[in-house]
């Protein structure tokens, strides 16, 4: 009798060439196996692999997994004793295939009942024995569940079954993988000074993949942008010690670092020159999720619903449609101001990575303690300013004596002067500008390999936005101002804003305006100068963990 595993299960015989088949299937099957579900692009795989048909993989999967999961199991000619297989005749299968065929696999989506009873008519008409209705449920068990699931559902149901070319690589690395993306918030938010609504902001959010944590988190009242993207990626990159502080939060969030790979979607904002200009500059390479298949952002998405689900408790709440919040009056109950929205999402993020998460089997700080000192480690950025310059809106322009021109504003200081003697040879520049605060840009050298801070050529003009000078030139446009120059550019301005301030308190668009200026200015940018290192990284920060919240029960 031979040895080995051919003799312990009692098969006699094995041609050597049918046995290394086997074991090579088994290589291929047996990891297949082991999943929930096995969908068509592995299968796909898979086939490719053994070179044979996607049904004779699926064909293989269950014999491996109604055997023993050994190699013998795969062996051509193997008999299970009729364990899993058909005993139909011929012409029975032929009406049970034509039967689901024609009528489950169909949007109508006919119930089990039904298509048992049009077998057993369409076989008593043929003269046939009728199969049992045990018979027809395994079927309709071993059709493909993705294709069954599309034909009755729809594509968009079956995108959670699909695998392939539909799901990204495995990440097992801090930061190998970050998804990023951005929600209007579903609460309205009041302004600091009368406490009255302003509006829903907008939430961008960057969660690791391996470790489930989110390293990235700003709420702003801009529409998503580019900018609310680099905003994002520094919070992420930096340590988050400083910010906490400044809201006044006690709490533990020591997840940092760059990411390796950056996943988003389709959005403008994420195909901008700025956002692909400032992950080559550091590294971070850029993947788009494949159209049609949102599942690839599954991850940032769920944390973004669970996010929302939350704030649906909270006083102001918009919940989700209109359905939903049916009476509830979303502005007489609003009382966040947007400050105290970020606290408490901070809270909410430290309290989530110290919950059990469902997929980990572990708290998402815990996998982080773990995974932060195997290499590589994450790298962090100790200068948040001139890491966010990189990710700046990149505007071209070229230089003049006065020095550059954007948006009738005018810029100058004295590092543009070793530059304007070559400036035909030099072209166009390279300039960053934040659109929170235009009184300064960011150019860069005609090497190439660091900016200078420019600021505006009057230095007695007052920090604006870009929505400000937008407006304030739309307005001149309207009174007949064919030239637009900048002083009357900033009078324009600051005609606009003692307007909002005087309208405050009665017309919600104007405190949001103003509110949107305030936080433009606590928020504008340091100069670039080399910061502090901020302490290594540990697996426990020293700080006490994230005190209770009152309105989160479980994340």
């Amino acid at each position: 009798m031979a040895e080995g595993p051919v003799a312990e299960r009692g098969v006699l015989t094995a041609l050597p060439q049918k046995w290394e088949t086997a074991v090579r299937q088994a290589e291929v099957i047996g990891p297949l196996a082991a999943k929930n579900r096995v969908g068509l692009a592995e299968a796909d795989e898979a086939a490719s692999k053994l070179r044979i048909s996607r049904r004779q993989v699926y064909v293989l999967l269950g014999r491996w997994r109604a055997g023993e999961g050994v190699v013998s199991d795969l062996l051509p000619g193997r008999s299970s004793g009729g364990r899993g297989g058909g005993r139909l005749s011929g012409d029975v299968e032929t009406v049970v295939q034509e039967v689901l065929r024609r009528r489950y696999l169909t949007r109508q989506r006919r119930s089990v009942a039904a298509i048992c009873k049009e077998i057993t008519r369409q076989c008593r008409t043929r003269g046939l024995r009728s199969p049992s209705r045990g018979t027809v449920v395994r079927r309709i068990a071993a059709l493909d569940p993705v294709a069954s699931v599309a034909a009755r559902e729809g594509s968009d149901a079956a995108r959670p079954l699909r695998s392939a070319g539909g799901v990204p690589p495995a990440a097992t690395g801090l930061l190998e993988q970050v998804q990023i993306d951005h929600t209007p918030v579903d609460v309205i938010v009041v302004d600091e000074r009368h406490r009255l609504p302003i509006g829903r902001p907008y939430l961008t959010a960057a969660i690791d993949v391996a470790s489930r944590c989110v390293v990235g988190l700003v709420v702003t009242l801009e529409a998503p942008s580019a900018t609310s993207v680099g905003l994002c990626l520094a919070h992420a990159a930096t340590d988050k010690r400083p910010w906490l502080e400044r809201l006044g939060v006690e709490a533990v969030w020591p997840m940092r670092g760059k990411p390796h790979a950056l996943y988003v979607d389709n959005a403008a904002e994420f195909k901008s020159e700025a956002l692909r200009r400032g992950c080559d500059q550091h590294g971070i390479a850029l993947r788009y999720r494949p159209r049609g298949l949102p599942h690839f952002g599954g991850i940032i998405e769920r944390l973004i619903g669970t996010m929302m689900h939350l704030v649906h408790e909270l006083p102001g709440t918009t919940f989700s449609n209109t359905a939903e919040r049916g009476a509830y009056d979303s502005d007489g109950k609003a009382t966040l101001t947007l400050r105290e929205l970020q606290k408490w999402l901070a809270l909410a993020v430290a309290c989530y990575h110290r919950e059990v998460h469902e997929r980990l089997g572990r708290t998402p700080a815990g996998v982080w303690a773990d995974k932060v000192t195997e290499a590589p480690r994450p790298v962090t950025v100790t200068n948040e300013t001139a890491f966010l310059i990189d990710f700046l809106p990149v505007i071209r322009r070229t230089l003049s004596r006065s020095g550059f021109v954007i948006d009738h504003v005018q810029y100058f200081s004295d590092a543009l002067k070793p530059w304007i003697a070559r400036r035909e040879r030099l072209g166009r520049f390279v300039l960053r500008r934040d659109p929170r605060d235009i009184s300064r840009i960011w150019v860069l050298d005609p090497d190439g390999t660091a900016y200078a801070e420019v600021p505006y050529r009057t230095p007695s003009r007052p920090p604006i936005s870009t929505w400000e000078q937008k407006a304030a030139v739309a307005r001149l446009r309207e009174l007949g101002r064919a030239e637009v120059d900048e002083n009357a550019l900033f009078a324009m301005v600051a005609q606009m804003r003692e307007i909002t301030d005087a309208a405050a308190a009665t017309t919600r668009k104007a405190r949001r305006d103003r509110q949107r200026r305030d936080v433009a200015a606590a928020s504008r940018l340091h100069s670039v100068t080399p910061a502090k290192p901020p302490a290594p990284i540990a697996g426990q920060d020293e700080r006490p963990d994230a005190a209770p919240f009152k309105e989160i029960e479980q994340w």
